[in-house]
């Protein structure tokens, strides 16, 4: 009897023994059929995911789409198990493998480089004269930095390029004094400048020897220096790029950016004009390329440490150098823009022009041109407007400033040499792209109650208004380039097409009210 229980009992836990086995059996079967609907759909999900790509956090690389495609199709098609499915495999296969030996996908067409390559963009110049430059290399002559009394040749370092090596061909120059080289009656720098993409790199990534403030002004400014004898400004960063100035501030108090002055000079070549001098971006460490190279006591007594331990500084200017609008590193690094500069005044003069739309730059009273409808007739009948084409380059800067949203223009600059024969200089522009909400039509006053612009600077405006040429895009491709990439954000992008159209509209508007005369024939020969 025992012997029988014996038996029963064994036999129970076997059969149990077995359903249990068989269970697991069928349950992972299961999980392998269902396994091919799962998995297309986690890879393609985390499609920088891969054998050579393991997706953590340190690592950023990116398959290609086609290459992403391919792995997807790949993945989910190799674990089907049936046989009625091989066939299907092997095609997938091999289509996957052609799409990966094709390589990566084309990038778009670059938008900017069709803009330069327009017949518009292409014009001849008028054929230089000795006079028409700024500068002429005498052969053989030798700069001498004590007679020339600028300490724009001076180095607070031995190093880079020694003066004796720049009397031999222009291309052993720094970039910087090519650059000055180039400036002539019509311009800053030509179409096609090949040491401009050079001055700009030099600008991002050089040593910086030298740092000391700007004397005059409402704000911060530094002079930086280079081993290489140049010099540049900066501007530190004081607004988020996605921060808008508020409405309640007037113009003459608003923040100066670095990323308008940034912007402004891509704009500024855009549209043609290349007369901003070239301005790039830096992140700067202000602990070691400010503070403990600075000769000027006075900016080295601003800077102190913060609660958060982030070095900051405030100089001395007119306005906003004080505790509370202090410029900090986060803890040692800052953004901030780079503008080249000028020849020093020494060895070219420039002269100071008031502009006849000046704002009144006070809270209460306005300006003559903001009340007088016959105002432009005056000035009309003014030196130097009443002759060349100073107005109508003084209107080519109030379309520039108005697609900025630049209210500060209180002053234009030209060189001596070239009296009023010659092109405007567009300096200070870090108060542009303050608010991309409001557009302010004041600001083509000139244009509106003149009724007068070069047909080559509408024929472009009209070009970059087209959906192959469009402005925003040109002008997101071009600052891609810089190194403080994005610098403008989308909505002051939009912007600059929504009042492109505004400009336009003001001339059509002038040429329908006007009997002709308001297009300035500047092509024909």
């Amino acid at each position: 009897m025992k012997l029988r229980c014996m038996q029963f009992s064994l036999r129970y836990k076997f059969r149990s023994l077995f359903v249990a086995l068989l269970s697991l059996s069928l349950l992972l079967h299961l999980l392998v059929s269902l396994s091919p609907i799962f998995e297309p759909r986690d890879r393609a999900a985390c499609p920088g995911q891969g054998p050579h790509n393991p997706g953590g956090p340190k690592s950023r690389g990116r398959h290609s789409p086609v290459l992403v495609r391919a792995l997807q199709d790949f993945s989910g098609s190799s674990n089907r198990s049936s046989l009625e499915s091989a066939p299907s495999n092997m095609a997938t296969t091999r289509a996957a493998t052609h799409k990966m030996a094709a390589g990566p996908a084309k990038p778009a067409a670059s938008k900017m480089a069709a803009l330069f390559r327009h017949p518009l963009y292409n014009r001849e110049r008028p054929e230089l004269r000795e006079v028409d430059w700024l500068f002429r290399v005498r052969s053989g002559a030798e700069l001498n930095t004590k007679e020339s009394g600028s300490q724009e040749w001076v180095s607070d370092e031995d190093g880079g390029f020694a003066p004796s090596k720049w009397n031999g061909s222009v291309e052993s120059y720094p970039p910087w004094l090519r650059f000055h080289l180039g400036i002539n009656r019509y311009e800053l720098y030509s179409r096609h400048e090949p040491a401009l993409e050079l001055l700009l790199e030099q600008l991002a990534t050089h040593k910086i020897t030298s740092a000391v403030q700007k004397p005059g002004g409402t704000q911060l400014k530094l002079v930086m220096s280079f081993p290489n004898y140049g010099q540049a400004l900066f501007k530190p960063m004081k607004q988020a790029r996605d921060q808008e100035t508020s409405p309640d501030f007037f113009y003459f108090s608003d923040f100066e950016r670095h990323n308008a002055e940034i912007a402004a000079f891509h704009l500024d070549r855009i549209l043609d004009f290349r007369r901003i001098p070239p301005a790039v971006g830096r992140l700067i460490n202000v602990t070691s390329e400010i503070w403990e190279i600075t000769t000027d006591r006075k900016l080295a007594r601003t800077f102190y440490r913060s609660p958060a331990s982030n070095v900051c500084f405030y100089g001395e200017c007119s306005y906003y150098c004080n505790t509370e609008h202090a410029v900090c590193g986060r803890p040692h690094h800052l953004e901030g823009s780079l503008a080249a500069f000028l020849p020093d005044p020494s060895l070219a003069k420039r002269r100071s022009w008031r502009s006849p739309w000046r704002r009144s730059y006070s809270r209460s009273k306005t300006a003559q041109w903001e009340t007088s409808p016959d105002y432009c007739a005056t000035v009309k009948q003014t030196p130097p407007y009443n002759k060349g084409t100073r107005l109508l380059d003084l209107i080519d800067l109030c379309i520039l400033d108005f697609l900025m949203g630049n209210l500060d223009r209180h002053h234009y600059e030209t060189f001596e040499r070239f009296g009023n024969d010659t092109f405007l200089i567009h300096l200070d522009n870090g108060r542009g792209f303050g608010r991309h909400s409001h557009d302010e039509i004041s600001i083509l006053a000139p244009l509106r109650q003149c009724c007068r612009i070069k047909r080559s600077t509408y024929l472009r405006l009209q070009l970059l208004s087209q959906e192959e040429y469009r402005l925003s895009d040109v002008v997101r491709e071009s600052l891609s380039q810089d190194p403080l990439s994005p610098v403008l954000s989308e909505p002051h992008l939009s912007a600059l097409d929504r009042r492109l159209d505004t400009v336009l509209r003001a001339v059509n508007t002038c040429v329908t009210s006007q009997q002709g005369g308001v297009l300035h024939d500047d092509i024909t020969p």
